[in-house]
C-alpha cells in the first residue's frame, strides 16, 4: 500500500483532449486523498488559462492535442510558471515525443498503461522533485545518452561551468547516474532539502530546466565518464 507523501492533497489539473479517458481519470484519481483534481482541460491552450486561474501543484498532460500540443504547452507553463512540474501521460512512445517533452521542460514522462496505483506514486515523485520516466522511456534516454557519451568530443571539448561549485559538481555527477535526492543524500552524507537546494541552483547557473536537462549536460560534460573510470 502507497504511504502517503504529503499531508495535504497535491491540487491536479489534468489535460487531455479525449474526453471519456479523461472523465474515466477523474474517477479513478477520486480514490485517493493524496490527489485533488482542481481542473480538466481539452487542450494546451486552455491548459494555460486554467492553470493562471486554479495555480495548481501538479499538471498531468497528454502529449499530442489540438490547438496546442503538450510540449508547447509545457514551454509557455516553464515561462511564466518555471516551478510547476509538468507530467506527460500518453500512449506515444516515439523518441521525437519524448525528447521534446523533456526539453520543453516536463518532470515526467508516463504512458497510459500505468496502473493507477504507480500513477498516483508517480505524481507523489514529482511533486516531491523527482523527475519520473517509464522503463522503456528510460531506457531510450539513456541510450541517447550513452550515443552522446561515446560520440568524439567537440573542439574545444565541453567543460564544466566554472561557476559550479565542487559539492554541486558531485550532486551533478550523481544525477547523471539516475540516482534519487534520496541516494544522492545518503551518498554525500547530506540531507534532502540540501540536495534539492544544489539541483536547483546547479539549474540556474547552467540555465537548464529539469534534471533530465542537467543529466545531459553532464553526459556532454564527460562528468559520467569520470565517475565511472573512478575519477
Amino acid at each position: 500500500m502507497i504511504q502517503p507523501m504529503t499531508t495535504t492533497p497535491i491540487r491536479l489539473l489534468i489535460v487531455d483532449d479525449h474526453n471519456l479517458f479523461r472523465h474515466g481519470l477523474i474517477r479513478i484519481l477520486d480514490d485517493y486523498a493524496e490527489l485533488q483534481v482542481v481542473g480538466q482541460a481539452a487542450n494546451g491552450q486552455d491548459a494555460l488559462a486554467l492553470v493562471e486561474e486554479l495555480q495548481p501543484d501538479l499538471v498531468l498532460m497528454d502529449v499530442n492535442m489540438p490547438v496546442m500540443s503538450g510540449p508547447d504547452a509545457v514551454r509557455q507553463i516553464q515561462t511564466r510558471f518555471p516551478r510547476l512540474p509538468v507530467v506527460m501521460l500518453t500512449v506515444s512512445e516515439r523518441d521525437e515525443d519524448l525528447f521534446d517533452a523533456i526539453r520543453a521542460g516536463a518532470r515526467g514522462y508516463l504512458l497510459k498503461n500505468v496502473g493507477a496505483a504507480e500513477l498516483l506514486d508517480a505524481l507523489q515523485r514529482v511533486h516531491a522533485g523527482e523527475a519520473i520516466l517509464a522503463p522503456v522511456m528510460a531506457a531510450r534516454l539513456l541510450e541517447e545518452f550513452r550515443s552522446l557519451a561515446a560520440a568524439p568530443p567537440r573542439e574545444p571539448a565541453a567543460a564544466p561551468s566554472p561557476e559550479l561549485s565542487e559539492r554541486e559538481l558531485d550532486v551533478l555527477r550523481l544525477v547523471a547516474q539516475g540516482l534519487s535526492n534520496k541516494e544522492i543524500a545518503d551518498a554525500l552524507n547530506l540531507s534532502e532539502h540540501t540536495v534539492k537546494t544544489h539541483l536547483a541552483n546547479i539549474l540556474a547557473k547552467l540555465h537548464l530546466r529539469s534534471r533530465a536537462h542537467a543529466a545531459a549536460y553532464a553526459v556532454q560534460a564527460g562528468l559520467v565518464r569520470e565517475v565511472q573510470s573512478g575519477r
